[in-house]
């Protein structure tokens, strides 16, 4: 079939979703005898994992083909919260260092976030950190994440139980660089504003931590649309 690649303008409100139906993907249903909150913490952690690999971090191939019983060996049916925390470096660059914390049940307090902040100031190299969530985190709690000396993402554990970009209708994305964005730009005469945009908060962008005025590349190739690619601007 002949490719075909479109530039699509935006439309009269400027802004997509990116779901096509992940969110409807569910987890399959089987026979489990451990316990519900194990099992929740494996699945987050897991995604978690594969999204920080995704990411470009140096992620073992030990740690993504953890069993769910091998986790309940290591971790128990109640794992220590502290000893699910996950420390990986920047494949392209060691010298930099994400961190993922699992955060307790309770709510999220201006408090809480300060014990956090005090456990990771002095940690070298930290240029980002993420807080899985079993709970909500009030206002002011928010606010007080501008504090802190890295980039800090929040991720409600439910959103982490499946990795929506193992979705079986999910297209092809490539995150497009900077040259290769102007490039884009230049040779189709266009503005970042004239790209379709895609909200900050979509769930593929929070997956791979992607930035205002970013462009990915969509390539679709399964029916009812066929060989189809177009381009998103992150707004």
């Amino acid at each position: 079939m002949e490719e075909v690649m479109a530039i699509e303008r935006s439309s009269e409100n400027g802004v997509s979703t990116f779901d096509d139906g992940a969110h409807s993907h569910c987890i399959a249903k089987t026979e489990d005898k451990g316990g519900v909150e194990s099992k929740r913490f494996y699945l987050a952690r897991t995604t978690a994992l594969e999204m920080l690999r995704d990411r470009g971090y140096q992620v073992s191939d030990a740690e993504l083909s953890l069993s769910l019983s091998e986790f309940r060996s290591g971790f128990g049916e109640k794992p220590d919260l502290e000893r699910l925390r996950i420390s990986v470096p920047l494949r392209s660059n060691p010298m930099k260092k994400i961190l993922v914390v699992f955060m307790g049940s309770e709510p999220v307090t201006v408090k809480t976030v300060r014990v956090i902040h005090s456990q990771v100031s002095s940690t070298v190299g930290l240029h980002g950190l993420i807080l899985v969530l079993q709970s909500k985190m009030n206002h002011f709690a928010k606010k007080e994440l501008a504090t802190f000396p890295c980039t800090v993402e929040t991720f409600p554990i439910g959103d982490l139980l499946v990795n929506i970009t193992k979705h079986t209708g999910q297209p092809k994305i490539e995150i497009l660089t900077k040259e290769e964005k102007e490039k884009l730009l230049s040779e189709h005469a266009l503005e970042d504003k004239q790209l379709p945009l895609l909200k900050e908060k979509d769930s593929f962008v929070r997956y791979h931590g992607l930035k205002k005025g970013q462009v990915v590349k969509i390539t679709y190739s399964k029916e009812p649309v066929g060989h189809f690619v177009t381009y998103r601007c992150i707004v």
